[in-house]
């Protein structure tokens, strides 16, 4: 059997790709928590609920409509990102200009009361989702399973695709700018409010396609975002509070570290991202990526 560094090639590709299958979540999740951060200056604790409910809204597609995988792709992070909008207009812009704290308690009390709601309706075990793609791939070393793959390729595009919006477009300007200095842009005739709003909307929408991508992975739970949240947090933090680029290259360098200690020290492995967190925040306070306020 093939060995690098003496450990069995097979397990050693096999460990890494199962690491950045977590790290394609945490990058799509911190990034959506970096756009609203990075823009809003909104601790948005609810980010792990509007994961859980995108991935319940393609269950619910399934279950009920009989719309499967590519449905749910496309319609359930509009649906999450339109119940965000709602919670933004009702709640969320009453307190822009705050101390931080009043949005990230709002956004705690909204995740247990979804986690809550959805815990009652469905229980606590969770709902199966059917895996859309058979089969896998053979690369010599080790059998990848197609879906798992897929999920990787498609959260990196996703991801791209989603800071190429922010930092190139005009429509992603204006955003920055809005947020940047809004009287001075409201004097272009830019619906400030409406961009944040929009601004809002797509960070949870992005949560809303994590959901959607985890479904056939893990079962389909209403804690299944309470699980994830505060590791999406701790990437956010060691990438830069608003760093979007620093949220993708974090949150899949994590998850391929994560995987690996799995391997190499399994008893670590479910706090070397803390402990990564700590020796980043004792060298640079404001993350790898951080900008110094």
């Amino acid at each position: 059997m093939d060995t690098l560094f003496g450990i069995p090639t097979a397990a050693l590709v096999g460990q890494l790709v199962v690491g950045l299958i977590n790290g394609a979540f945490y990058a799509l999740m911190s990034l959506g928590l970096s756009i609203i951060f990075g823009l809003l200056h909104v601790v948005n604790f609810a980010h792990g609920a509007q994961y859980m409910l995108g991935a319940f809204v393609a269950w619910a597609l399934l279950q009920y409509f009989g719309l499967g995988y590519w449905w749910a792709l496309a319609l359930a992070p509009l649906v999450v990102a339109a119940f965000g909008v709602v919670l933004e207009r009702l709640f969320l812009r009453h307190l822009y200009g705050l101390d931080h704290v009043y949005a990230l308690l709002l956004t705690f009390g909204i995740a247990l009361l979804m986690e809550g709601a959805f815990r009652l309706q469905f229980g606590a075990s969770g709902q199966p989702y059917p895996n859309p793609f058979k089969g896998g791939l053979d690369i010599g070393v080790t059998f990848l399973p197609m879906y798992r793959v897929w999920v990787i390729g498609a959260a990196l595009a996703a991801c791209l695709g989603t800071w190429f919006f922010i930092e190139k477009t005009k429509l992603g300007a204006y955003l920055r700018a809005a947020n940047e200095n809004a009287p001075l842009v409201r004097t272009f005739g830019i619906n400030v409010p409406r961009m944040l709003m929009l601004t809002y909307g797509l960070g949870v929408g992005l949560a809303g396609l994590s959901g959607v991508m985890a479904a056939p992975i893990y079962q389909v739970s209403p804690t299944m975002g309470s699980n994830l949240i505060i590791v999406v947090f701790a990437v956010v933090v060691i990438g830069g509070m608003g760093s979007i680029m620093g949220s993708i290259i974090t949150g899949f360098a994590l998850g391929a570290i994560e995987g690996l200690t799995k391997l190499l020290m399994p008893e670590a492995a479910g706090v070397i991202i803390f402990i990564v967190m700590i020796l980043v925040l004792a060298v640079r306070p404001n993350g790898l990526f951080g900008r110094a306020p």
